[in-house]
């Protein structure tokens, strides 16, 4: 398969690309900044250095062309309101459509947990435009003709990896899980048609990732 990682220079990204490769599959990271290309390749991908937040989406269907999936893993960062709805929401939705457009089939979305239009952020919160950003992002995406999935995982940390977890379909409530486990499950959903048009909200828990992905559809 071969896969082009938005955002290939963020923590989830760095660390999806060697267990993709490790799959065999192909991997090409998009990053803004020229001077994270070396780092990316060391990861074992291909860079690609192009600024998904000012393109068009005619630019950024020729940017996806030919891949078989599309992983958005991008951000703003935080802090700038305004950038963040430039690139949360309006590079991310331009890309869905791009990726519609260049008949790049399967979409893969880190999200967060509780995305959504009950996300329940009020507007004076400074959180309030990265969630109203995301949720919209989602919206779209799951509007979209596209094979997606969208995973959303609670907070982030940089402990090792559990290789385990738990979702809303064993009843997860928000709480943590370290990115490894995430870009994990990124790397066993690209592989799953059952994850097609799957919400994995997760966390750490007690089930193997293979196991609770390969139980997605049942009762």
């Amino acid at each position: 398969m071969r896969v082009l990682i938005i955002g290939g220079h963020g923590k989830v990204a760095r660390l999806l690309t060697p267990e993709l490769t490790a799959r065999s599959h192909t991997v090409s990271a998009v990053v803004r900044n020229p001077d994270h290309a070396p780092e990316v390749a060391a990861d074992g991908a291909q860079p690609v250095v192009a600024d998904v937040e000012s393109m068009t989406t005619p630019q950024l269907a020729r940017l996806v062309e030919g891949y078989d999936a599309l992983v958005w893993s991008a951000g703003a960062g935080g802090g700038d309101p305004r950038r963040t709805y430039a690139v949360d929401r309006d590079a991310a939705t331009r890309s869905m459509d791009a990726a519609e457009e260049a008949g790049v089939r399967r979409y893969v979305m880190v999200s967060y947990f509780g995305a959504g239009p009950e996300h329940g952020v009020p507007q004076e919160d400074p959180f309030f435009p990265y969630a109203d950003a995301k949720s919209a992002a989602d919206a779209h995406l799951q509007a979209s003709g596209l094979e997606w999935t969208l995973v959303r995982p609670s907070r982030l940390t940089d402990e090792a990896g559990t290789g385990r977890i738990e979702t809303s379909r064993t009843g997860a409530t928000p709480g943590e899980v370290p990115r490894a486990d995430v870009a994990l499950v990124v790397a066993e959903a690209l592989e799953r048609p059952g994850a097609v048009r799957a919400v994995l909200e997760l966390n750490t828990g007690p089930t193997p990732v293979a196991d609770e992905l390969d139980a997605l559809g049942t009762p």
